[in-house]
């Protein structure tokens, strides 16, 4: 086969270990290479930037194992021209599993053009995917609290969640604080109600009415204690997050003409996309890194499968579940202005997931993916895209 780097490197990573195996193409398709180990410390990876340039190399690649390739890119990155690739793309022959050839077979497929490298956002942009990806995981912490929380509340027959919407609102927070002070009166916690709670005085009564022990109360004061400490870590992810976007303020404006997206979705795009649009040549690549594609498995003129790749990063399946709730809000606005059953609770996903989920997703990547050569915001009247956006998400279609 052709040729196309002379000179080039191949990396197999690990945790403490770095295997290295440089080619040097030679006449009559021969190749002449040298093999090196190293570790994982800084004073060690950059022993290997300086044996690569003294080696002449000009092109890197490794897979993308874990974490572990992030302190090699960070070294590398600018010096050489760095592939970072799926490692299913580059599984070697069964029984010939070692990290020499390992670091053998990347080299070579890299040296003939036969890799692909993955889509590596900027540092920039990496950091505040970093904080976004942290963000989702404060939120899922606080869903998880909150669930403990009811569940000592079930244990002591206090069935606030029966009668409020939120029993961790501004009226829950009051009662569950005075419980914790060692009010067990109903009569008094009721009264410590608020706005349209007021309404379900004598079933909050009811409600209230339950046997915490001092065990119960011993645990909701760890629970709430982490609840609140988790809110208040959030809030500060989330101003830096706001301070880190004001200079996109624009495009987080653009974004959030979507009809379904908000701030934080718009948020979530820009981290995990970048601003960049030039790495996808069309809306279908997009899509298709985001594993929203269809697949393409065909044999003897029988279409074996249609599923769609899985996800395996974190970035894909982060966003797709702020698109989720994206789509989610998208629904019921459209279903307040046309009269439309709504979607409201747990049956939100249930409902939209096997049917417009997948389409809505992939609705709002292209949008995002257009974003760069519109001018004027999105339509979002409902009234002119009713007939629109009702047979789209009833065919199951993608939205281009």
């Amino acid at each position: 086969m052709e040729v196309l780097y002379p000179r080039c490197c191949g990396l197999d990573v690990h945790k403490k270990s770095i295997t290295a195996c440089v080619l040097w193409a030679q006449e009559k398709g021969k190749s002449r290479k040298e093999k090196r180990r190293f570790t994982t410390f800084t004073r060690d990876l950059l022993r290997l930037a300086d044996w690569l340039r003294e080696c002449g190399v000009t092109h890197v690649a490794m897979e993308s194992t874990g974490v572990y390739w992030e302190p090699v890119w960070n070294i590398l990155d600018g010096q050489f021209e760095v592939l970072l690739v799926n490692a299913q793309h580059i599984k070697a022959v069964p029984g010939r599993k070692t990290d020499q050839k390992d670091s053998d077979w990347i080299a070579d497929l890299l040296q003939h053009g036969l890799l692909r490298g993955s889509f590596v956002p900027p540092q920039s942009t990496r950091e505040l995917r970093d904080l976004t990806r942290y963000r989702v995981s404060l939120t899922q912490e606080i869903n998880r609290i909150a669930n403990r929380i009811q569940k000592v509340f079930e244990d002591a027959n206090i069935k606030l969640a029966s009668v409020a919407t939120d029993p961790l609102g501004a009226s829950g927070r009051t009662m569950l604080e005075a419980m914790l002070g060692g009010e067990e009166d109903s009569s008094r916690l009721a009264e410590m109600a608020k706005g349209l709670l007021r309404n379900k005085m004598p079933e909050l009564k009811l409600a209230l009415e339950g046997r915490m022990t001092e065990h119960h109360r011993f645990l909701l004061r760890q629970l709430y204690d982490h609840f609140c400490f988790t809110e208040a870590k959030l809030e500060e992810i989330e101003g830096e997050i706001d301070r880190r976007m004001r200079p996109f303020e624009e495009q987080v404006a653009r974004l959030c003409t979507i009809p379904g997206v908000d701030r934080v979705t718009a948020w979530g795009l820009l981290a995990e996309i970048g601003r960049n649009m030039d790495q996808f040549p069309s809306a279908a690549h997009l899509a298709s890194w985001a594993c929203l594609c269809p697949g393409n498995c065909e044999s003897a003129g029988k279409r074996l499968s249609g599923k769609m790749r899985k996800e395996m990063d974190e970035g894909p399946t982060c966003l797709t579940d702020e698109l989720a709730r994206a789509i989610f809000r998208l629904w019921r606005r459209f279903a307040l202005v046309t009269g439309e059953p709504s979607i409201t609770g747990r049956n939100a996903f249930s409902n939209i997931w096997p049917t417009s989920y997948t389409p809505g997703r992939h609705c709002v990547r292209v949008n995002g993916n257009r974003l760069t050569c519109w001018s004027s915001p999105v339509e979002r009247n409902a009234w002119r895209c009713r007939e629109k956006i009702r047979t789209r998400f009833a065919a199951f279609t993608p939205l281009g």
